[in-house]
């Protein structure tokens, strides 16, 4: 269902009945009218306080979603500009900086570190860039976090196969992490993990993967995260 309509009322009401955020975490914007819309609901809504992380979830294996148009990233490009935190994979990483994607095992710590400090100089102080590849059997994230000049790598076991909906996990465990004030560093560990353990859940029952990981069988570690 297409709520672009609801977005603009929504916000009105927000605001007639004073409610405020402590985070503002976007992921999947289906349309260049809902980036513009989501935009302005941060101008209107971010505070000193608040933290706007963006998933600008739009590509996956060097190619764009079907049903974008090509100037999309054009957008999305603008649009993280307004955040403190971006959480793009590699190929979301590859177009929003406009350079040839290349298979992840192509790409080696020293490239990823200069992609992720040209990402932050678009805007954002903390970016995490998943779907590295540090070897064969392993996988996970590099973070830059500006403030603290810290780079940092987060790794898991490589798991075979696609499972829907790890991206989006993994950018909400960041999120979580952050508001209880853990580290860049830190939560994108968390996430890796995290990420990791539903996709153990869900090989349990592989002719089920289609209904995504199963992340609810998990989600009782999510306290041990919490300090």
């Amino acid at each position: 269902m297409d709520l672009s309509d609801q977005i603009v009322p929504i916000s009105e009401e927000f605001k007639k009945n004073n409610i405020s955020f402590d985070a503002i975490y976007t992921g999947y914007l289906g349309s260049a009218r809902q980036v513009e819309e989501i935009s302005c609901f941060i101008d209107g809504f971010r505070n000193n306080n608040s933290v706007i992380i963006i998933d600008p979830a739009m590509a996956d294996d060097g190619v764009l979603y079907s049903g974008l148009p090509a100037d999309f990233v054009g957008y999305m490009r603008d649009y993280v500009k307004k955040a403190d935190v971006i959480i793009p994979n590699l190929t979301e990483a590859c177009l929003l900086l406009d350079i040839p994607y290349r298979e992840p095992e192509s790409f080696d710590p020293d490239e990823i570190t200069d992609m992720l400090k040209r990402l932050s100089d678009l805007g954002p102080d903390r970016v995490v860039i998943t779907g590295v590849h540090f070897s064969k059997s392993l996988m996970g994230a590099m973070s830059y976090d500006r403030a603290e000049e810290k780079i940092a790598k987060a790794e898991g076991t490589k798991h075979n196969g696609r499972y829907l909906g790890t991206g989006d996990i993994f950018s909400s465990v960041v999120t979580g992490c952050l508001l209880e004030d853990q580290s860049l560093a830190e939560a994108s560990e968390h996430a890796v993990h995290f990420v990791g353990r539903c996709i153990e859940e869900t090989e349990k029952a592989a002719d089920k993967r289609w209904y995504g990981v199963n992340f609810e069988s998990c989600l009782g570690e999510l306290a041990g995260y919490i300090r």
